[in-house]
């Protein structure tokens, strides 16, 4: 098939459409950097509910599956993606912003009635709806707008620009919530407008990068492809018998369930154990996800140049070095909370960030290896599911440990926070072992598809 005018993706282009992404990773700090940490160690309420509010966008991921399909079926308003990729992420704004004026009102010493656990309740759910139905939509809007020779490198810059949205959202968000001493009724170290303001100009901030990253990207009308409108649909019980028969593929879902779900269990009490074990302020731990962020692109940035130079770097060596380096973060983390060491927190957020650079790196290359061609898009759809919902019931679990360890030693709050880090190490350790048995390139023998090129690397890497 010959590529249209309109396929053609000028760098600069890809870079306006990578803002979107930005905006993302932004969306991401405030949701679970900013608002869990306050609403936990400022404000004093358990983990489990925060965290199981927090994780609803990742069981509701699956829905992006079906907003994916109707893209690829119907036109609305003359628009196959425009129109989800807009609704979603003008749910996403509203969320934010009843978000931020529902939390300032607790902050006041308002009371947290049911209707205000409504709203806060609601507005979550939208932003895990908006996030659904956007994400995989987003994607094939770039797959539409990019030429076949350039997807690999438009989806290599927009997901270097969601973990850039990672710093610039701690650096921007730590600004906007200064120390102030206004405490009121929670001895808080920010006022609540403070806090108000910073969720209201982060909503306008993201709303303008998502609108303006991709306005005038779709033409009006634009055809379906025609493999996308002719696809027949497969269940989830047929994807998961066809990659359940093969034993590599047995252990490469333990892998990525494992690995998944235990790196991701820090996410939601990392900024509340600085501020309840170390006494850190709000304007501190906000600028963690600038630290990590920062760390997570240099260290997928380097990685990925030296796999290019040498081969032996292959998707699983980095893989194994990826959750390594989690693994000895994971009991740094441990340790400086049993002993009391602040000192130890900077070198774990860098060490976090490293290893979830060069994890994400690999473990999104072997999603692909383990992906046979011609089968790819089952493959890849059910190791997709199976990486959103590990990570909602990590993100959930840790703060549940986190709970049920204060329950049993008596609210010591070191000790509980230990407890997460260190299953966590241990969960990564057994995600190590599952990977030690998957033999990526055996299996890519077996099926007779032994090249994986780049592009379908990156192709992975926002679905």
């Amino acid at each position: 098939m010959t590529d249209s005018p309109e396929q053609n993706l000028p760098v600069g282009r890809n870079l306006k459409i990578g803002l979107f992404h930005l905006g993302s990773g932004m969306a991401d700090v405030i949701s679970t950097g900013i608002w869990n940490r306050i609403m936990i160690s400022d404000l004093g309420f358990s983990a489990t509910p925060i965290g199981l509010l927090v994780s609803l966008r990742y069981f509701l991921a699956p829905l992006g599956v079906w907003a994916g399909r109707m893209s690829d079926r119907h036109q609305i308003g003359g628009y196959r993606r425009l129109f989800w990729v807009w609704l979603g992420r003008a749910m996403m704004v509203i969320s934010i912003a009843l978000l931020g004026l529902m939390t300032a009102h607790i902050a006041r010493g308002g009371d947290a009635t049911p209707l205000v656990w409504l709203v806060i309740t609601v507005s979550l759910l939208l932003f895990s709806l908006g996030s659904a139905f956007s994400g995989s939509t987003f994607l094939a809007l770039i797959y539409d707008r990019a030429a076949p020779g350039q997807r690999g490198r438009a989806v290599g810059i927009v997901w270097t620009f969601l973990l850039l949205g990672f710093t610039v959202g701690g650096v921007l968000f730590g600004l906007l919530l200064p120390s102030s001493s206004e405490g009121g009724p929670h001895a808080l170290g920010f006022s609540p407008d403070t806090l108000q303001n910073l969720f209201l100009i982060g909503a306008l901030v993201m709303g303008g990068l998502w609108f303006f990253s991709v306005v005038g990207e779709e033409r009006r009308g634009a055809p379906a492809e025609t493999a996308a409108a002719e696809a027949k649909p497969s269940s989830l019980k047929d994807d998961l018998k066809l990659a359940w028969n093969n034993p590599r593929t047995r252990f490469f879902f333990w892998y990525l369930a494992l690995s998944m779900m235990f790196a991701f269990s820090q996410d939601l009490i990392l900024e509340p154990f600085a501020g309840d074990v170390f006494g850190m302020e709000a304007r501190v731990t906000t600028r963690f996800a600038a630290y990590w962020g920062s760390m997570a692109i240099l260290g997928t940035l380097v990685f990925l140049w030296l796999s290019r130079r040498y081969k032996r770097l292959n998707n699983t060596v980095m893989s194994y070095i990826g959750v390594t380096v989690l693994v000895v973060t994971f009991a740094l983390f441990g340790v400086a909370s049993l002993a009391g060491v602040r000192g130890l927190v900077t070198p774990g957020l860098i060490l976090l960030g490293i290893g979830l650079g060069v994890w994400n790196v690999g473990t999104l290359g072997l999603m692909m290896e383990m992906s046979p061609f011609g089968r790819a898009g089952t493959f890849l759809g059910f190791w997709t599911l199976v990486v959103t919902l590990a990570r909602g019931v990590g993100v959930s679990g840790g703060g549940i440990v986190r709970d049920v360890a204060l329950s049993l030693t008596g609210a010591d709050h070191a000790l509980s926070y230990a407890v997460v880090f260190l299953l966590g190490a241990a969960g990564l350790g057994a995600a190590l072992w599952a990977l030690s048995r998957v033999r990526a390139g055996v299996f890519q023998v077996e099926q007779g598809d032994s090249e994986i090129s780049a592009e379908r690397v990156f192709a992975g890497a926002l679905d």
